[in-house]
């Protein structure tokens, strides 16, 4: 079920019964000649609808406007301040928290939003600590961050299918998975060697300058829609358990 197509009533009722949430979480972001710029959010959007198709879950709005600051030199990203981002999920969570949401799940598709979205789970829980309604025994919402790449089953996946040239940046099987979901959307371009280096660049300039064409070591013609069907079935179970697990909590 996505929050978007239910009504207050319909959500009332399910709060009866449930207290957990997923939030799609990503970025809006280059990810080279081949790979959509909503890459990161179509992903975890991809896998939490699939999650919802077995089981009785509700799918928040998607954040699709991440902490991408080192992709900015290529036309089409758009990032959010730190300070943003963290005002962003804060407000989101204490918004759902209110009506009596109480496991908030961040499915990420954005390794740049890990550090951000950590320190506002942190806020959240300072909010609480220093609020009175700590004292009586409330507590905050429990918030958990999962990214699906580095999920063990999708990353053993993907060295069977592509080894090294998974790369981390504009990866075959991100590419992949929204082959599979945005089929009429499939790119393709003449791509050269991609390597990795050693430091990570420290902006904007720095990173396409070392990343002529956004690609960090990734062969994204390696990609197929079949290989993103496997990985939505792959990802989704895992995170259907996850998420049981931590609405248990």
């Amino acid at each position: 079920m996505q929050l978007a197509h239910m009504t207050w009533p319909e959500v009332e009722r399910y709060l009866e019964a449930h207290d957990g949430i997923i939030i799609p979480t990503g970025s809006t972001e280059q990810h080279g000649p081949m790979g959509l710029i909503g890459t990161d959010h179509l992903c975890p959007e991809a896998i939490a609808h699939a999650v919802a198709r077995d089981d009785e879950v509700v799918i928040g709005p998607s954040i699709t406007v991440g902490m991408a600051q080192h992709h900015l030199a290529f036309p089409g990203t758009i990032s959010l301040r730190p300070a943003t981002l963290i005002s962003v999920i804060r407000d989101t969570v204490m918004s759902l928290s209110r009506h009596g949401f109480r496991h908030i799940y961040f499915l990420n598709g954005h390794g740049g939003n890990v550090p951000t979205v950590q320190a506002a789970f942190s806020e959240i829980y300072a909010d609480s600590t220093h609020a009175a309604s700590n004292l009586r025994g409330e507590g905050p919402p429990r918030c958990r961050l999962a990214n699906w790449f580095t999920l063990p089953d999708v990353a053993a996946l993907a060295r069977e299918l592509y080894g090294d040239a998974e790369g981390q940046h504009a990866t075959p099987s991100e590419v992949s998975v929204t082959q599979f979901a945005c089929p009429e959307h499939i790119k393709s371009a003449a791509l050269p060697p991609s390597t990795l280096h050693s430091s990570f660049p420290t902006d904007a300039d720095d990173f396409r300058r070392a990343y002529p064409d956004g690609r960090m070591g990734s062969d994204s013609s390696l990609a197929t829609p079949d290989h993103g069907r496997r990985f939505v079935e792959v990802a989704s179970r895992a995170v259907k358990a996850d998420f049981a697990r931590f609405c248990r909590t």
